[in-house]
């Protein structure tokens, strides 16, 4: 989902006035998503500020050039070369001597080195056990003990804070809580005055990037700030076109690597709330700051080989940055998001695992338009990837709005209220819509089946998301879903709905957004799901999904194709029963959205669930649906009629009668 910022939705009556009532039965199909998405806001935010897309072209002003590409992590084993471009700040605990006992930073690492030896190490759960050598293991014991010779800094925050354009930080084993950090206010009256307070309303109050830069541990327990503020101010209102920053300022953090030292992520802990909890929750347990870490403006960043647990919102918080790579991390029981990456480019996560997030566990939100909403002249490009992670025990493993051209791939999904969702849902700070081109393929979307709803569960959920999913669509364009597979997920493996624009930036919104337009509905064309597996395991179990396929069929989308994808005894099973293959995908023209009033009333009866603060029995997103059996493609009848009969009764509502009985 956007960023953490309260919206106003078109109120329904509203919707009514403004639009004929035939229109309004085409567009009840997707009211609901839309409010449910956009209503929920979690409090006590930092409201950010509109953001823009970082220039994609290197800023040659820092050698080596900054941005411009994603950057290639340097060798631990170099840190200490002094003929690399670039000072070397070690951070540590403890005394400097070279006795475990006698030192907490070799003592956690020794302890790491005996278990990896005999046990071998992994970087994420789902990949077999790395053979630790003794080799490997005496050459990293040994330069542990020069890093911790050469230490000079016990805070994480005081290292990044003296280091310059090319430098690097390198963290000793430890759980670093940084104190100094935490001494800060939060909302320092102080820094009032680098808040925006104009009169657009989307940015009043919202955190600037002077606010970060004169300010950086308000908000966040390190912060990585790459750049001095501009000359200028930013416009208000902001522009409609965010390409490029209007108060871009020089590098003074360009090409910053931040790094463990350990043998993987679990050896440095950063530490934003409440240390005693471990690796477990609740989500933002203790958390004394809103981000654990920030880097922001900070060209050709690097994060590896460390922790963030327990921050209010966000973990790992990369903003406006144009090249950044987050390698061989873990971010455990933020309030929000493992990691959010917002307006950047030339972006990677990989090797990874994000578990426990009311949210997601990673979130690569609003990146810039490189795909089908490019610049004239400019080719397409994937602008970042999310590879080789473990996304579970989260909302939603992998959220994105407005994530155009993100290639997501060789990924595990599991253990999540639902895997994966992309939508267009943005507010005005969150530029790119609509949603679009983005490539989901090779990876697997199994056992999201987990209820954060529950009364005992240990993550708070920030948005209503369907229990039991693979992966939703909710309003994107041009996506492609092949090659992966979904099996386990005991309500669907995919859903594919539309959003009108109306609900974007109609009238009563409040927003504005590039490419909008309220008359239209820009969403939800031209995706296409082909050569997935659907239903059985790498291991060929057969674990059905409950619907293998579902789609709303909103009246007027077009080129949607699925073809290509198996299931368990042949064909998915899907809702409605027949989908479009459009020859193979060779001729989109022949899909087009002709309404399916069963699917309208799920959505509807889960707005009115919503409404009514989980009241209204009919909505089953919030409940764990049970495991399917023999007849999982069946829609159950007397669900059916059940969301005909809300159909019908939200329709007489909002619309008039006559209209409704054309739907029945």
């Amino acid at each position: 989902m956007g960023l953490p910022m309260s919206r106003r939705v078109v109120p329904l009556r509203s919707l009514s006035a403004l639009l004929a009532p035939a229109l309004v039965t085409l567009l009840v199909a997707v009211v609901a998503p839309v409010l449910l998405l956009s209503t929920a806001s979690p409090a006590a935010a930092h409201i950010e500020r509109p953001a823009y897309w970082p220039d994609p072209a290197p800023d040659c002003t820092v050698k080596p050039c900054a941005g411009g590409k994603v950057p290639r992590a340097r060798s631990l084993f170099t840190a200490l070369d002094k003929s690399r471009t670039g000072r070397t700040r070690v951070v540590c605990q403890g005394h400097r001597t070279d006795r475990p006992a006698a030192n907490p930073s070799l003592g956690r690492l020794q302890r790491s080195l005996a278990y990896a030896r005999e046990h071998g190490y992994k970087f994420r759960p789902t990949e077999r056990p790395r053979r630790l050598t003794e080799k490997h293991a005496r050459q990293l014991w040994r330069f542990n003990v020069r890093l911790l010779r050469a230490c000079t800094y016990h805070h994480i925050q005081a290292a990044v804070t003296d280091s310059g354009n090319n430098d690097r930080v390198v963290v000793l084993p430890g759980v670093y809580t940084e104190p100094r950090s935490r001494a800060f206010k939060t909302h320092d009256p102080a820094c009032d005055k680098y808040e925006s307070f104009s009169d657009f309303p989307r940015t009043a109050g919202a955190a600037t990037y002077k606010y970060h830069y004169y300010c950086p541990n308000d908000a966040n327990l390190i912060a990585v700030i790459g750049r001095k503020p501009g000359t200028k101010a930013p416009p208000q209102p902001p522009r409609l076109d965010r390409r490029g920053i209007p108060d871009l300022g020089p590098c003074i953090r360009c090409n910053l690597q931040l790094e463990g030292s350990g043998l993987g992520s679990q050896d440095v802990v950063v530490e934003a709330g409440r240390a005693a909890a471990g690796n477990g929750g609740p989500s933002g347990v203790g958390a004394a700051k809103d981000v654990g870490i920030a880097a922001q403006r900070a060209d050709g960043f690097v994060l590896r080989n460390v922790t963030v647990r327990h921050a209010r919102e966000h973990g790992i918080y990369v903003m406006e940055t144009d090249g950044y790579l987050l390698d061989r991390f873990r971010s455990f029981y933020n309030g929000l998001y493992g990691t959010l990456t917002f307006v950047s480019d030339h972006g990677v996560h990989q090797t990874c695992e994000a578990a426990g997030h009311g949210d997601s566990g990673v979130y690569p939100g609003a990146p810039p338009e490189t795909g089908e909403q490019r610049a004239p002249g400019t080719r397409f490009r994937y602008n970042q990837q999310v590879r080789r992670c473990d996304l579970h025990h989260n909302l939603a493993g992998y959220s994105a709005t407005s994530g155009n051209a993100v290639w997501v791939h060789h990924n595990n999904f599991y253990d999540n209220a639902l895997g994966l969702q992309t939508d267009v849902v943005t507010a005005a700070g969150h530029p790119g819509f609509p949603d679009d081109s983005q490539l989901i393929e090779r990876n697997y979307f199994y056992s999201n089946n987990f209820n954060p709803y529950a009364a005992d569960s240990d993550v708070k959920p920030a948005f209503p998301f369907p229990v039991g999913t693979g992966m939703w669509i909710a309003g994107g364009n041009n996506h492609q879903v092949r090659n992966n597979r979904f099996w386990n997920n005991w309500r669907r493996g995919v859903m594919l709905f539309a959003v009108p624009d109306l609900l974007i930036c109609g009238p009563d919104s409040g927003n504005q957004q590039a490419g909008c337009d309220p008359l239209m509905t820009s969403t939800s064309h031209r995706n296409r799901f082909h050569h997935n597996v659907m239903g059985r395991a790498p291991d060929g179990r057969t674990l059905r999904n409950g619907t293998d396929f579902w789609w709303d069929s909103f009246p007027g989308n077009q080129a949607n194709c699925w073809w290509a994808n198996s299931g368990v005894g042949g064909a998915p099973t899907t809702s409605p029963l027949l989908l479009p293959d459009c020859f193979g995908g060779t001729n989109p023209a022949l899909s087009l959205g002709i309404g399916d009033v069963v699917n309208q009333g799920e959505l509807i009866s889960c707005l009115l669930a919503f409404e009514a603060d989980g009241a209204e029995p009919l909505c089953p997103w919030f409940t764990s649906p049970p495991r399917p059996g023999a007849r999982a493609a069946a829609v159950d009848d007397r669900e059916a009629e059940a969301f005909r009969e809300t159909f019908t009764r939200f329709c007489e509502v909002y619309a008039e009668a006559a209209t409704c009985r054309e739907t029945r």
